[in-house]
């Protein structure tokens, strides 16, 4: 469960939508162009944060072993995607 300060944060940052895939909205927040490249993911109360390079978990809030192994699986399957994504947002 996220705890009320990360909801405020949340609900008042940009986050732009990279996938939606299986029910998972990948996405990162628009003030995390300083940060190496990753991306957020969520369904319904659990949210992850993963690294690209290499795919690894930073966080996970709510997910069980299976769903972060697929949602693993969705990353590598589309990392050159989600960094270009990262890229265009972050070089404008």
């Amino acid at each position: 469960m996220r705890d009320s300060s990360f909801k405020i944060v949340y609900f008042c940052l940009r986050m732009p939508t990279v996938l939606r895939i299986k029910g998972y909205r990948f996405f990162f927040f628009s003030n995390e162009g300083n940060e190496p490249v990753h991306i957020h993911i969520e369904r319904a109360d659990s949210y992850a944060k993963f690294w690209l390079d290499p795919v690894r978990i930073a966080i996970d809030l709510g997910f069980n072993s299976k769903e972060l192994k697929e949602i693993n699986n969705i990353i590598e399957d589309n990392q050159e995607l989600i960094i270009k994504r990262w890229n265009e947002f972050f070089t404008k």
